[in-house]
Parts: C-alpha cells; sequence; structure tokens
C-alpha cells in the first residue's frame, strides 16, 4: 500500500485537535496534533504521537513535561498557527500553570510529565503522567478527512 491510501484512511478516523506545549527556560514551544488518546486511569496516563521530523520532538525529550490543550470549535485559529498553516508571527497570550503555557478557554487542558518514551516507526510516543487538568462546557473543534468539523448539534 502506498503513502497516501494509508494516510486517507487513518483519515478516515474523526479526531479532536489538540496544541502540544512545552517550555524550556521560560521559552514557549508548540504544534498541533490530532494524534492523542488516554492510556490509563490508574496511574492517570496519556499518549501523544510526535513525529520525527517535528522540532517539538527534542523539546519535549529536553523539559521531560508538556500540556495538552484541546481546542474549542472557535479555536481553529490557534490549530492552524501551530500547524504552520498561518505564517505571519503572532503574539499568543498563554495562562502559566504549574510552570507550563497552555492556551486559554481549550476545552481541556492537561499536563503531564512524560512517563515514557517509545520510538515506534518514524514517531515517537510520548505517555504523559498527568499532574494537573482542568475541562469546561464547550464544543470541540474536530477533524475528519483533512478537514477542520464542527459538530451539528442535534435536538435534544
Amino acid at each position: 500500500m502506498d503513502d497516501q491510501a494509508f494516510r486517507k484512511a487513518m483519515g478516515r478516523f474523526a479526531t479532536g485537535v489538540t496544541v502540544i506545549t512545552t517550555s524550556i527556560d521560560g521559552v514557549t514551544h508548540g504544534m498541533t496534533a490530532s494524534a492523542f488518546m488516554s492510556v490509563s486511569l490508574n496511574p492517570k496516563l496519556v499518549l501523544v504521537s510526535i513525529g520525527d521530523k517535528a522540532r517539538m520532538l527534542g523539546k519535549i525529550k529536553e523539559s521531560g513535561k508538556f500540556a495538552v490543550n484541546i481546542l474549542t470549535e472557535d479555536q481553529k485559529d490557534m490549530s492552524m498557527y501551530f500547524a504552520g498553516q498561518i505564517k505571519e508571527e503572532r503574539d499568543i497570550d498563554f495562562e502559566w500553570i504549574e510552570d507550563m503555557p497552555v492556551l486559554r478557554s481549550s476545552v481541556a487542558t492537561i499536563i503531564c510529565d512524560v512517563y515514557q518514551a517509545h520510538e515506534a516507526g518514524d514517531h515517537t510516543l510520548f505517555i504523559g503522567e498527568v499532574k494537573y487538568l482542568r475541562s469546561m462546557d464547550a464544543e470541540p473543534l474536530l477533524f475528519y478527512s483533512g478537514k477542520y468539523r464542527k459538530f451539528d448539534k442535534a435536538e435534544a
């Protein structure tokens, strides 16, 4: 099978959209990622998958921690910015919690220490032990078949 067929099939799985952030010496680093999942309740663990060519790979290895910002449907521009789709520089007003930069008004904010790292193909899987979390009621930003999506709100 070719790479394009694989990517197309994997794109058929609807996901939320996250921005992964970390900090080194007070400098914030971030990237958009949809490869995120919960792993364990006891201990509380989550997983992010970072490509070997992503600058964020070395940043998480160096800092030993990361934050997962699950985006709301109103934060599409944050996803595009941290994915490199918006080129102009922006001054992002990060909130600092537990010495980590997080995006304000995200559906959920999850701050983790790296628990384990596993190389898998052309990615590294970082399992993070959750040290802080908060969530709020808001509609999430979705990604499906290469496009951003929103919930179609059904009548209750």
